[in-house]
């Protein structure tokens, strides 16, 4: 029996708890039906429009960026302009340094060419003195004195 009485005891407690929270599910119940909330897609299709609006000045903003990006891009080069006009200048060096030494050396070969017929010219009269002298030996003989005094009386 006193266990009968102590479960009965549980059951009584176990049965206020649940009177006292059936209690309060009544008093939100009723403040929930008094609130009144509508229900209308006014306030969503506000904010939702808001929203859109805000997307569309960032699109418009990074769209002008995009097209500033791009004038820069269609603008650049990949060889900067100082670089441009220091291999131009090098250019211009170089054609004419060489054009200065294929003058030269042009001038250098119509020089040697030149020598190289005087030399033969030379050559030639030599051969033809030697002729001269080997056909008259007594004029050698005289040109040889003539060259020894006139190198003396200098």
């Amino acid at each position: 029996m006193k266990k009968l009485d102590e479960i009965m005891e549980l059951m009584a407690d176990e049965m206020a708890d649940f009177k006292t929270a059936v209690l309060e599910l009544q008093k939100l119940s009723k403040q929930l039906v008094s609130m009144s909330i509508p229900i209308s897609t006014d306030a969503l299709e506000n904010n939702l429009g808001i929203f859109l609006k805000k997307q569309e000045a960032e699109k418009e903003i990074t769209d002008e960026i995009l097209k500033e990006i791009d004038r820069k891009l269609k603008r650049a080069r990949i060889i900067p302009n100082y670089l441009l006009i220091l291999f131009g200048i090098l250019g211009i060096l170089a054609l004419g340094l060489v054009g200065y030494f294929g003058y030269t050396a042009n001038e250098k070969l119509e020089e040697s060419f030149s020598v190289y017929g005087a030399m033969m010219e030379m050559k030639s009269q030599n051969t033809q003195y030697e002729d001269y002298f080997a056909a008259y030996p007594e004029v050698q003989e005289e040109y040889c004195k003539w060259l020894e005094d006139g190198y003396q009386g200098l």
